[in-house]
């Protein structure tokens, strides 16, 4: 079966790295020349047998994995007339399936478009229409959401869909059993020639990841095989992972954290095992993490807190196996930070990154001050750093600044984006993150806020991220805060405190700023308006919603009206 559509080639929306440093990062060993799918099978040869894929009762060897991924990647080819470089968007939660197709996508050079099981209509067919994908892959349904009608819907309406691949019960007339498609090959060792043979090219687009941040749709980020798999490769290696690893994937499983930093593909290409959970929920992770020997698991700050909340009220007994928790996605509070080891009995490891690329991880063997108060430095020797002003110019060590980065794992641009890549990349390469930071003298780095988490406060400006730690340190009351700009007619901006409080207890205002002035803490950082809540916004990979939180407060308090209040 062939398609007749008509879709614009990759590489015509690809900002390829410069010749000389793409020669340069072969000649360093970084990018090896290889697809990534071929990887991993290389790492399923050293341990056939070995578990790799745990979800609830379905568990899978590595040869089982490979084998299920190559004929799934046949039959996608063959049955659905899918080619390579053609695109599928996948939503799909944390299940055994979404791997399986991941792979098996790597190995035909199909592109997997990253998206999350949060993601709706209107951020879903945006993707669809800017890849151009020829399929779409979901959950019949999830938490009570029909996703297959709604991608039923996104097919009528588009130009290049024609496939939707289901996980799940019902499956539709017209759409296709995608757990059916994964199923284990009569002859693997056919299947398995066939895709050895037809090699995806290591400079090759292999997987779009979404870029981060909360406003506008998501811009598509194309990560090849050669950068993902350094990416994988070379994150497993400094959190010194391998055949014994046990890694617990609970963050959604498409975000770039938990896919490959080194998440599912770094534990794969090291012979270990991984262990697919839906959702965070600490008793049943909890519980996960015992009855499998887990000894890696990732979170986000908020999922974090509610671990360490979880094991201080029942206990820690069940994570005796658990050696590592990797905190990322945003800042962990230096106050929350000192307390996993004695609370949960493990390593904390801090991980500041981006789909964009640049990795900075606290080392294993880093001193416990360096491990709490830093988001830890550049993975590879290849990562180039620089911490600088508004007029890019590079400010001193200690002195915050915003990040500019670029090297062996950091694209060059976003993907058909021109626009947006004129604003996000200088001319010679580096990428703005947006985020701002302090630069240590021993190179680790901390996060100060993002760019738009500056409080400009009459010219002074303030880090949220320094007034929410401030709260966690001060204020036994809160649970969970949240910093942001409110509108001011004076001084352009004040600070907002946004506030969950711990059962029991009460916080006003006055109680903030009398722990400030007792601290010794400058009067212009202090807030000066504070929102108790019942719950923090989220985005959809987790993190707090900032700039919902904005939106809401100049809702609540126009800027015309005093604010401190």
């Amino acid at each position: 079966m062939t398609s007749s559509r008509a879709i614009t080639p990759i590489a015509e929306g690809v900002v390829p790295w410069p010749d000389d440093l793409a020669q340069l990062y072969t000649e360093r060993g970084w990018w090896r020349g290889a697809a990534l799918g071929a990887e991993l099978l290389a790492a399923a040869d050293a341990h056939p047998d070995a578990g790799a894929l745990v979800d609830g009762d379905v568990r899978l060897t590595h040869r089982s994995l490979v084998a299920r991924a190559d004929a799934l990647a046949g039959r996608l080819v063959d049955d659905l007339g899918l080619q390579r470089e053609d695109r599928i968007v996948v939503q799909l939660p944390n299940c055994w399936e979404f791997v399986v197709l991941t792979v098996a996508c790597l190995r035909a050079g199909i592109v997997p478009v990253m998206a999350l099981p949060a993601h709706r209509q209107h951020e879903l067919g945006h993707l669809a229409a800017h890849s151009e994908s020829a399929a779409l892959a979901v959950p019949a349904t999830l938490r009570g959401f029909d996703h297959a009608e709604m991608a039923e819907e996104l097919r009528a309406g588009s130009d290049t869909l024609e496939h939707v691949l289901v996980v799940g019960d019902p499956v539709r007339p017209g759409h296709v059993d995608l757990t059916a498609l994964c199923a284990e090959p009569d002859d693997p060792a056919a299947v398995r020639a066939r895709w050895d043979a037809e090699q995806p090219s290591s400079r090759s687009v292999a997987v779009f990841l979404l870029s981060g941040g909360t406003t506008g749709l998501p811009k598509l980020i194309a990560r090849t095989h050669d950068d993902y798999a350094y990416n994988a490769r070379a994150s497993a290696e400094l959190c010194g992972l391998g055949p014994d690893t046990v890694y617990l994937g609970t963050l959604p499983a498409s975000h770039n954290f938990p896919l490959a930093c080194p998440g599912i593909l770094g534990t794969l290409l090291t012979g270990g095992r991984v262990v697919m959970l839906p959702s965070p929920e600490p008793e049943r992770v909890f519980a996960t993490i015992a009855a499998e020997g887990v000894t890696v698991a990732t979170a986000v700050p908020a999922v974090a807190q509610r671990w360490l909340a979880h094991a201080t009220e029942h206990g820690a007994e069940q994570l005796r196996t658990l050696q590592l928790l990797q905190v990322g996605g945003a800042r962990l509070a230096d106050e929350v930070a000192r307390t996993v080891r004695p609370v949960l009995g493990c390593t904390l490891q801090q991980v500041f990154g981006m789909a964009e690329g640049l990795l900075n991880y606290t080392r294993l063997d880093d001193p416990e001050n360096v491990i709490c108060t830093t988001q830890g430095r550049p993975m590879s020797p290849g990562d180039e750093v620089r911490v600088v002003d508004e007029l890019d110019r590079d400010v001193p060590d200690d002195t915050p600044g915003a990040l500019l980065t670029r090297g062996p794992y950091t694209p060059r641009g976003y993907y058909r984006a021109p626009e947006q890549n004129a604003r996000a990349f200088t001319p010679d390469g580096w990428y703005r993150s947006g985020d701002v930071v302090r630069r240590r003298p021993d190179g680790n780095l901390v996060v100060e806020g993002r760019d738009k988490d500056m409080i400009n406060r009459g010219g002074e400006k303030i880090s949220a991220e320094a007034v929410e730690n401030l709260a966690y340190q001060l204020l036994p009351q809160v649970a969970s805060v949240a910093a942001v700009a409110m509108p001011d007619t004076q001084l352009g901006e004040r600070v907002c405190l946004y506030a969950v409080l711990k059962p029991g207890t009460a916080l006003t205002l006055g109680d903030v700023r009398q722990a400030l002035a007792r601290a010794g803490v400058a009067t212009f950082t202090w807030p000066e308006h504070l929102e108790i809540v019942d719950e923090l916004r989220t985005t959809k990979v987790g993190k707090i919603d900032k700039k919902a939180l904005r939106e809401d407060i100049a809702a609540r308090l126009p800027a015309r009206e005093d604010p401190r209040s």
